[in-house]
């Protein structure tokens, strides 16, 4: 699941060590060219110039160097969501929470791809994310839930909005990649998320001017 009005919850990030960023550049330049299963950690430090030691300071293990935002974008739009006021909707506040998650991929639209094509090819990739898009969704219910307290069905009605949430983000997400990243994004995740407003009876906002 990185978007819009969304960023100004998130406050300015701070610039990754450049260590870190040599060892994904390492990486990402030897998975094509080895292939993932045979590229060792071994051979991403040494093309890097550093000691093992570095990487798995950065990296608890390979699979998180191909998915080195996703700790820190789970942790901005959990934030954001904590940030909300009280009277902001419920389901208007979710959509923004996917629009922030869609500006990490739409950011680094070359790396991103390249993430895709790999995640498509590696098995053991696409069950890894798999788990960190239900972290994503656990975080949106997590949310809900809160809001609904007390209401009829509040935890189902979180729990299936959470997920529909999600899966507008990842229709989104999914069209725009398949494109290169040369489509309009954010206009395709607003569409998707149009849906769930009309769905659920809570209108998604629209992007502010740029």
């Amino acid at each position: 699941m990185s978007s819009s009005g969304a960023a100004a919850g998130r406050g300015d990030r701070t610039e990754q060590p450049p260590m870190r960023d040599a060892l994904i550049a390492a990486a990402f330049r030897l998975f094509p060219e080895r292939g993932y299963e045979q590229t060792t950690v071994d051979d991403i430090v040494a093309l890097a110039g550093v000691g093992r030691r570095s990487f798995f300071r950065y990296f608890p293990t390979k699979e998180d160097v191909v998915f080195p935002d996703h700790e820190r974008c789970l942790a901005d739009m959990t934030a954001f969501l904590a940030a909300s006021p009280d009277d902001a909707e419920p389901v208007a506040r979710v959509c923004d929470a996917a629009r922030l998650v869609l500006r990490m991929y739409a950011e680094k639209p070359s790396f991103s791809v390249q993430r895709y094509r790999l995640t498509k090819q590696v098995p053991g990739l696409r069950a890894y994310e798999l788990s960190v898009v239900w972290h994503y969704e656990r975080a949106m219910a997590r949310f809900l839930r809160e809001r609904f307290a007390g209401h009829p069905d509040g935890i189902l009605r979180a729990d299936v909005i959470a997920a529909a949430v999600v899966a507008a983000h990842n229709n989104a997400l999914r069209s725009w990649l398949r494109s290169d990243g040369r489509e309009d994004a954010e206009a395709a995740l607003d569409h998707a998320l149009g849906q769930v407003a009309e769905a659920f009876g809570a209108a998604a906002p629209a992007r502010p001017p740029s």
